[in-house]
């Protein structure tokens, strides 16, 4: 009689890293022909363990050398502890238990957290990743997920229809330094909306189905990168992490010829020690170009191969690209190309970047960047100014929002000229940028209107130190108007609710005499005169006109 396992067979799907273009791994989905073996592994841990093990082996004699992601209900981790079964395998496998990331699903409900959580730690402390599987359509509390604290959350793609949901899963990303991916994306639609979400992975039938062959090529849209990252420092290399060719530090030269000729998409390969650690990196072409000289063969074939390799490059797993780019320019320039190990904070290698990678993505960014300031100032337009709203309100900080013009701009224009006028407003801007200290975000909006995002700790002396200059045009004297509001957390849900908030505070600050400033707090009513008495008249020297036009909010 057939056993059980005779009538499972398994299938693998990419998981594909959305800013390379690139494999990161493949997925390894049990297709049971008959019966309905995942349900009962479900109430079945020793069942689910086993299954998670036959997946490794499946892959084992696909030969594939990419990571592997292989699925184990929560259940079954709290049930079993360390997974036996699966850690067996992986070793019978020869694979390292850092290339494979264990995906634990739902259902969470009625599965001890304790058991849950220390096992995880039994897996971790040995060097496998762990993913949380079916954020935010499953069960999983959020205290537990933040206990778990997983390198990698995956979410459905029916999310991306809930923006605040996704917004707030990608925060909770950049706090636990995890990587978002989405599952399920199957229209180009889907995969610009995940990218906008910020999510670095995605697998689907977009890019390729679930196969019985693992594939190395996939299809990816040629897409407009999304705010991945909202650091100053620049994006993480955990966005251009590519999977690494590894054999251990003892291997032949003639083992790593094998790896390079038989996988021409490798670059290079890195000789780890026992515990995973890089020791040597060895170029493709490099050594290659040595095994094909004269004797080359002969001389090197059963030599280690860590005699024709170098030491390797790396940088932590929290870096930045351009952390990356300052260790690739502080070494040797004959290795520019190499491979960039990158490690997690036990050393080990997780993975690799390649310089093609971090210069394209850097010089896409800068063009989408430029492409953003306004010609005038070079400052940012609203889009990042809203975009900045956005990620506080989903961080649940408190910000102020600021509007400032200049009174009267288009008499300014009429009665100074527009050189005069222009010199003034690239005077303010630059003011503003000098007055912003910290987390301070200033944008040119168009005209004489100025967007500022701040906390509310550093208005005072932002408002005193652009309100207190003497400004002129074309010699005659002008004034400024600045509007606050003040967004405790909870208070708006999103940059036009904010926008909408501040829009009648300007029209009071625009109603004061001289240089003037109205504060006002999201959803009370009135406002504060910091600064400014009375009704404005018309400037001295200038015909008055309709000042509608610059009263106008750009959100």
């Amino acid at each position: 009689m057939p056993s059980w396992s005779d009538t499972v067979r398994f299938a693998f799907q990419p998981v594909v890293n959305l800013t390379t273009g690139g494999v990161a791994a493949l997925e390894i989905l049990a297709r049971p022909e008959a019966g309905d073996i995942l349900a009962q592994a479900r109430r079945d841990p020793e069942l689910d363990g086993r299954l998670a093990a036959l997946a490794i082996r499946a892959a084992a004699r696909k030969e594939t050398l990419l990571p592997l992601h292989v699925n184990v209900f929560a259940g079954t981790l709290a049930d079993l502890g360390g997974l036996a079964a699966l850690r067996d395998a992986v070793r019978e496998a020869g694979r390292l238990p850092w290339e494979v990331t264990v995906d634990i699903g739902p259902p969470y409900t009625h599965v001890p957290q304790h058991a849950l959580l220390d096992s995880v730690a039994a897996l971790r402390g040995e060097g496998f990743r762990i993913c949380a599987d079916g954020v935010g359509d499953g069960d999983v509390p959020l205290r537990l997920l933040t206990d778990l604290a997983p390198e990698l959350m995956k979410l459905d793609v029916s999310l991306l229809a809930r923006s605040p949901a996704v917004r707030a899963m990608r925060t909770l990303c950049e706090e636990l330094g995890a990587l978002l991916s989405v599952e399920g994306v199957e229209t180009e639609l889907q995969c610009a909306a995940a990218v906008s979400a910020g999510a670095q992975l995605a697998q689907g039938d977009l890019f390729a189905p679930p196969a019985r062959l693992p594939v190395a090529d996939v299809y990816v849209p040629v897409l407009t990168p999304g705010v991945t990252e909202t650091s100053r420092s620049g994006p993480s290399v955990r966005q251009f992490v590519r999977p690494a060719a590894l054999l251990p530090a003892t291997a032949s030269a003639g083992q790593v010829r094998a790896l390079l000729t038989g996988s021409s998409d490798v670059s290079g390969v890195l000789l780890v020690d026992g515990s995973g650690v890089p020791v040597r990196s060895v170029h493709r072409s490099r050594f290659l170009l040595s095994m094909s000289g004269r004797y080359g063969h002969a001389l090197y074939a059963d030599r280690p191969a860590a005699k024709l390799g170098d030491p390797p490059r790396t940088v932590g797993v929290d870096a930045t690209a351009w952390e990356v780019l300052d260790v690739v320019a502080d070494g040797d320039r004959d290795r520019t190309s190499d491979d960039v190990a990158v490690v997690d904070r036990y050393g080990r290698c997780v993975g690799v970047v390649r310089l093609a990678d971090l210069v394209r993505a850097l010089s896409e960014s800068r063009v989408e960047e430029a492409a953003g300031l306004n010609p005038l100032t070079r400052l940012p337009g609203s889009d990042a100014i809203t975009g900045e709203v956005d990620r506080r309100i989903a961080d649940g900080r408190m910000f102020a929002l600021s509007w400032l013009d200049v009174d009267h701009f288009k008499q300014v224009n009429d009665g100074a000229g527009f050189a005069a006028g222009d010199d003034l407003i690239r005077a303010v801007g630059r003011a503003l940028q000098l007055a912003a200290s910290g987390a301070t975000h200033v944008g040119h909006i168009g005209g004489d209107d100025f967007l500022v995002l701040a906390d509310p700790d550093t208005l005072d002396p932002l408002a005193n130190s652009v309100l207190d200059t003497p400004w002129t045009a074309g010699g005659r004297s002008i004034t400024l108007s600045l509007a606050t509001v003040l967004c405790a957390p909870g208070s708006v849900t999103d940059h036009r609710e904010a926008a909408a908030c501040l829009a009648p505070l300007k029209k009071a600050a625009k109603a004061l005499n001289g240089a003037s400033w109205v504060l006002g707090r999201a959803g009370l009513p009135g406002h504060e005169i910091r600064r400014g008495a009375g009704t404005a008249p018309a400037p001295a020297g200038f015909g008055w006109a309709d000042r509608a036009g610059s009263d106008r909010l750009t959100s």
